[in-house]
């Protein structure tokens, strides 16, 4: 009875305390007006073996409406499906944005292949000075208005780096289970509320859509600074928090991803490949997030069905309230990725799933596997500043 209260007590502590995290209005800021001169924008956008999504994500990049100066950069990190000749063959269509393609070769020692590709991409995109930098990844699709409405929020609001969560693909039966499960998830861990205050510490991002002033990433060190970074978004949006930037993180309603997560096993991967490295591959934290997640997420349930079948209502109630509360809390999130609300009291088989992709993760780790993704792996020495996610 008295782990059914804790855990109603921990999800009444969440649901008032913890920055409001299941609400989903934090969305890019409406501005009064637009910038007099609009400033310049180069977009960077790192791509490894990408054929399958490129023809829809990178035209949406090369149609962008702005009215400044914007070129697009991608950065063909090692691929061998012919992803830098695709793009360039798309970059060819009447109409587009300019676009180079540069091919950096494979990253020295102490880097990830994805932050040296952004190095390189950073580094010819200021051959034009643009005062924007746009880090995108290739599998992201923007509405026309994108980058026009990410520069306007950033320029009216005075910030140093602006970035959307894009909404993921939910196709699939095991995407409709996991994946705005993944979002509420992030959001209770980072949520967007305390992000977006300048005076709080914590600090996040989503490294799919990243404005970033240019001054700022050069103060900052970007992407130096985060080069060994496994999750290198939460990394840079605590370089740019040191280094005095304002940071801003919020939902995107004109930023999609479009890659596919059909099955089970593909979504458990991709879990996977990072959990640990979140939890700075310590034992005592993998401890200590199961024993979390078994408390908050399983706990209620059990207790609910425990109470019920032993005839002790006070943990039934307690059990049954908790589980309410975590249902109600879901609720919004569905909404924002328009699933059927019967998803909701099903969050516990979701977070169970978690629960061992997170021990999985840590296997994987023991076993020399490390953070691996797309044919690179990234063992634990070259996870440090990773951890700090």
């Amino acid at each position: 009875m008295w782990i059914a209260v804790l855990s109603l007590a921990s999800w009444v502590w969440m649901l008032l305390a913890q920055g409001f995290f299941w609400r989903t209005d934090v969305r890019l800021p409406r501005t009064a007006g637009e910038p007099e001169r609009w400033p310049s924008v180069a977009v960077v956008v790192p791509a490894r073996d990408e054929a399958e999504v490129l023809p829809l994500s990178l035209p949406s990049l090369l149609a962008q409406e702005y009215p400044g100066r914007a070129e697009v950069v991608l950065v063909d990190d090692g691929s061998t499906d012919g992803t830098g000749e695709l793009a360039r063959e798309l970059g060819r269509r009447p109409g587009a944005l300019p676009l180079r393609v540069v091919s950096p070769g494979e990253p020295p020692r102490g880097w990830t292949g994805k932050l040296w590709a952004v190095r390189h991409g950073i580094a010819l995109a200021r051959e034009n000075d643009p005062a924007f930098l746009l880090l995108t990844d290739a599998d992201i699709a923007h509405e026309p208005d994108s980058l026009r409405r990410l520069v306007a929020a950033a320029d009216g609001a005075g910030l140093d780096m602006v970035s959307q969560m894009a909404r993921l693909r939910v196709a699939s039966v095991w995407e409709r289970m996991v994946v705005p499960a993944f979002v509420y998830f992030f959001s209770q861990l980072y949520p967007f509320r305390r992000v977006n205050k300048a005076d709080s510490r914590t600090a996040a991002a989503a490294g799919g859509c990243v404005l970033l002033r240019t001054r700022t990433a050069e103060a900052a060190g970007i992407p130096d600074a985060i080069r060994q970074s496994v999750i290198d978004d939460v990394a840079l949006s605590r370089a740019v928090k040191r280094a005095g930037g304002r940071i801003w993180l919020g939902l995107a309603d004109h930023v999609d991803s479009i890659r596919p997560y059909p099955a089970l096993r593909d979504l458990w991967r991709m879990v996977a490949r990072s959990a640990y490295t979140q939890l700075r591959h310590n034992p005592l934290v993998l401890l200590g997030t199961v024993l979390g997640l078994a408390l908050v997420y399983l706990v209620p349930p059990c207790a609910l069905v425990a109470g019920l079948l032993a005839g002790h209502p006070a943990t039934a109630l307690a059990g049954g309230l908790a589980w309410l509360v975590m249902t109600g809390t879901y609720m919004p999130m569905l909404r924002y990725y328009r699933q059927p609300r019967w998803l909701a009291p099903l969050l516990p088989v979701t977070a169970f799933l978690y629960l061992l992709m997170t021990v999985d993760s840590a296997v994987r780790h023991y076993r020399g596997r490390g953070a691996a993704w797309k044919g690179r792996t990234y063992a634990a020495p070259e996870a440090v500043e990773a951890g700090e996610g």
